[in-house]
C-alpha cells in the first residue's frame, strides 16, 4: 500500500512539474516574440529613413556667364564749364568773376540750355603767393555742370560760352549717354541669354550631357560711356561751332545663368 502511495506522489510530482514548466514556456516564449517584432519595427524604420534620404539626390547644374552689345545713338551730352578770374584783391575778383558767369549762364540758356540743366557744382577762392611767400593777389573760379539733352545744339552753346567770357573760359571734357536705352537694354538682354544658352549647350555636350531648366538668372547691366574732349581755344580764337561728334556708344548687359543638367 506504501509502495503504491509513493509511486502516485512521484507520478503527481512529475506532472506537477511539467504543468508548472509548461505554463511559463507560453510566457517566456511571447515576450521574446515581442521584442523580436519591434525590433524588426524599429529596422525597418530606419531602412525607411535611409533610403528616403539616398532618393533625394542634388541636382547637377551648370554655370556659365553670357555677354549681349548692341550700339546705340547717344541722346544727352553732359560737360563742366566755368571762369577764372585773377584780381589783387578777392571782393574785387570775386565780382568779376560773378559777371563773367552771368554772362556765360546768359549764352548757354540762348543755345540750347536749360536752367535746369546747369548746376553750379564748384566755387573757389584763393590767394596766389610768390617765392618769398608774399601774396600778390587772389583767383576765383565758378564751375557749372551741364547736362544738355540738344546734343546737336551743344557745339555752338560751348563757342557762345567761351565768346561770352573770354580768356577765363575752362572747359573740363565733354562725355555722353543714353538715357532712353530701355530698347536696347531689351536687345543686349536676348543677346546675353542666346550666348549663355550656347555656352551651357557646348559645356553640357562636352560632359555627355544636356541642358534642360533654368534654375538662377542674375542680371549685370554694365552700360559703358564714351568719353569726348573737343580742342576748345579762348577768346576770339573759338571757331564758329565746336565740333563734336556723338558717334555711337555700346551697351552692354552680362547675365550668369545657372541651368540644370541631365544625362
Amino acid at each position: 500500500m506504501s509502495e503504491d502511495t509513493s509511486n502516485e506522489d512521484e507520478q503527481h510530482v512529475h506532472r506537477h512539474g511539467e504543468g508548472h514548466r509548461s505554463g511559463r514556456r507560453p510566457r517566456l516564449t511571447g515576450w521574446i516574440l515581442t521584442m523580436c517584432t519591434a525590433l524588426v519595427v524599429v529596422a525597418v524604420g530606419f531602412v525607411g529613413v535611409v533610403l528616403g534620404h539616398s532618393k533625394t539626390g542634388t541636382t547637377s547644374t551648370i554655370t556659365v556667364t553670357g555677354s549681349g552689345t548692341v550700339q546705340g545713338t547717344p541722346d544727352t551730352i553732359d560737360f563742366q564749364i566755368g571762369v577764372s578770374t585773377v584780381n589783387p584783391t578777392a571782393t574785387a575778383a570775386l565780382s568779376d568773376n560773378d559777371n563773367k558767369v552771368r554772362a556765360l549762364e546768359a549764352a548757354l540758356l540762348k543755345n540750347g540750355v536749360t536752367r535746369k540743366e546747369m548746376q553750379t557744382s564748384g566755387l573757389n577762392i584763393y590767394d596766389n603767393t610768390n617765392n618769398q611767400g608774399v601774396v600778390t593777389g587772389f583767383t576765383v573760379e565758378d564751375t557749372l555742370n551741364v547736362t544738355m539733352h540738344k546734343v546737336q545744339r551743344a557745339g555752338v552753346a560751348i563757342d557762345a560760352a567761351a565768346r561770352a567770357v573770354g580768356n577765363g573760359v575752362q572747359l573740363n571734357g565733354v562725355s555722353f549717354t543714353i538715357t532712353n536705352d530701355s530698347s536696347l537694354l531689351r536687345a543686349a538682354r536676348i543677346r546675353a541669354m542666346d550666348n549663355a544658352r550656347l555656352a551651357a549647350g557646348q559645356l553640357a555636350k562636352a560632359g555627355d550631357a544636356h541642358v534642360t531648366d533654368i534654375v538662377k538668372i542674375t542680371d549685370n547691366e554694365n552700360q559703358s560711356s564714351g568719353t569726348y574732349y573737343p580742342p576748345v581755344a579762348t577768346g576770339a580764337s573759338v571757331h564758329a561751332s565746336v565740333p563734336i561728334q556723338t558717334g555711337s556708344q555700346p551697351v552692354n548687359v552680362q547675365v550668369t545663368v545657372v541651368y540644370s543638367l541631365a544625362n
